[in-house]
């Protein structure tokens, strides 16, 4: 069974975000790691792209398949963790401790059409 964050909201593409004033930080949820299975590459956007909340901002690759990444919710990539480049793995070991970008929100009230937890927990069995 996977492990559902009680602390952040999901998105039904099953990325995750944890929103702390006007940014949140967004990675992927365990269910979506272990459907992928063992990561291998992460291809990252840059610091200063914005992107609407459901587009493509990147992907996820494994030995099983490639899987595009969605943002949650619109905004400015403030941040992305380089650390992946070289460990894409730790998607796999940690994935709400593993974020992939941190963003500036653009529409905060979108965060209220995200998933709580519980509601996630329904589609990720």
């Amino acid at each position: 069974m996977s492990i559902i964050n009680q602390e952040v909201v999901y998105a039904p593409s099953h990325e995750w975000a944890k929103v702390q004033g006007s940014e949140a930080t967004i990675g992927i949820s365990d269910f979506a790691q272990h459907a992928l299975g063992s990561v291998v590459f992460v291809d990252l956007p840059s610091v200063g792209q914005r992107f609407n909340a459901g587009q493509e901002f990147g992907a996820v690759e494994s030995v099983k398949a490639a899987s595009e990444l969605f943002l949650p919710l619109s905004g400015e990539i403030i941040a992305v963790n380089e650390e992946l480049s070289d460990k894409p793995e730790l998607l796999n070991s940690a994935p709400y401790a593993s974020w992939i970008v941190k963003i500036k929100l653009s529409h905060p009230e979108e965060v209220k059409k995200l998933l709580k937890p519980e509601e996630y927990a329904k589609i990720a069995k």
